[in-house]
């Protein structure tokens, strides 16, 4: 039952009912839902500020996850980054030592393509972050497929390596078990006509006229005649980069693009061309460089026999041409 409510009037010495207008009924509901609007902003205002709604932890929670697999990708990448570059320096100082091959040039990384593919990922919140981790799984693959390149250079030259061993210079061109018939080595060396200090390119090798001359490796004779200065020589060409020459024969006793083997005989011991003594002059190229032949004795000699001839090889003294 609605409460009625009464006020004193003084002049009537009486009291009467107290009267409600639309106005004030109005004025007073528009005044609770005003302050209900209020109070109800302000939890609204307050719940979206300091609390998550279910949506909002579940995504937050997503990104959380995010970031952290973020981290284990770039810490994998990392590690991955210093595996390739450990392959890539044990294929530079080891595998590629074993079979005497160049290294392989590498280019800095660079791909006109991928400033296209950034863009895309320009307008992502963490634009900078994913940018920088795509660089690195792109720089990573560019990486692998250059090893991957070499490792399948190398499985070629593995294939070959029973060919490669015995074509390349591995022993003495002459018959030499004492070690006396060293007499002048690689380097600068007093020429035997013009009396100067001249660059020697070779090994020369002293024995009677005659003596047998062999050849040092398998290979293809590519050059069997006589010339101004080497007078008779044979150039063997053995592949893989590697050819020797031997000079001043007597007598040259294979022909131009035979096949011989090493230990077989291709020519005598003389004096021709520009020398002073019969003898043999030696030389191993390996591209389009002389190098020391006292390096390529190994299948023929102990090692305290190979530690005497180095030494014999070093002594200063005239060559023979």
């Amino acid at each position: 039952m609605a409460k009625i409510k009464y006020f004193y009037n003084p002049h009537k010495l009486d009291f009467e009912k107290v009267g409600t207008s639309i106005w004030s009924i109005v004025l007073r509901v528009f005044g609770f839902l005003s302050a209900s609007a209020v109070v109800g902003g302000i939890m609204v205002f307050v719940a979206y500020t300091f609390l998550d709604s279910p949506k909002e932890r579940v995504l937050k929670r997503e990104n959380d996850q995010y970031r952290y697999q973020l981290k284990i990708l770039n810490q994998k990448i990392v590690q991955l980054n210093k595996s390739v570059i450990n392959l890539q320096e044990r294929d530079k100082n080891i595998y590629r030592a074993i079979f005497e091959a160049e290294p392989m040039e590498i280019e800095p990384f660079f791909d006109s393509k991928l400033s296209d593919k950034y863009r895309e990922l320009e307008g992502l919140n963490n634009a900078a972050e994913i940018i920088n981790l795509q660089n690195k799984v792109d720089e990573l693959s560019y990486l692998v497929n250059i090893q991957g390149k070499s490792f399948d250079e190398l499985s070629e030259l593995a294939k070959n390596k029973t060919a490669f061993l015995a074509a390349i210079p591995a022993i003495q061109p002459i018959s030499n078990k004492d070690l006396t018939r060293m007499a002048s080595g690689y380097g600068y060396r007093i020429h035997p006509i013009f009396k100067t200090h001249k660059f020697h390119s070779g090994i020369d090798f002293t024995a009677p006229r005659g003596t047998p001359i062999y050849a040092t490796g398998n290979g293809t004779v590519r050059t069997a005649e006589n010339g101004s200065g080497y007078g008779n020589h044979v150039v063997i060409n053995h592949g893989f980069g590697y050819s020797s020459l031997y000079a001043h024969m007597s007598k040259i006793a294979v022909k131009t693009g035979r096949q011989v083997k090493r230990g077989e005989l291709i020519g005598y011991v003389g004096s021709t061309g520009t020398s002073t003594a019969p003898h043999v002059h030696y030389e191993v190229i390996k591209g389009d460089r002389k190098i020391n032949p006292i390096n390529y004795f190994f299948n023929d000699l102990t090692e305290s026999e190979y530690q005497a001839i180095r030494e014999l090889a070093a002594r200063e003294g005239q060559s023979f041409d």
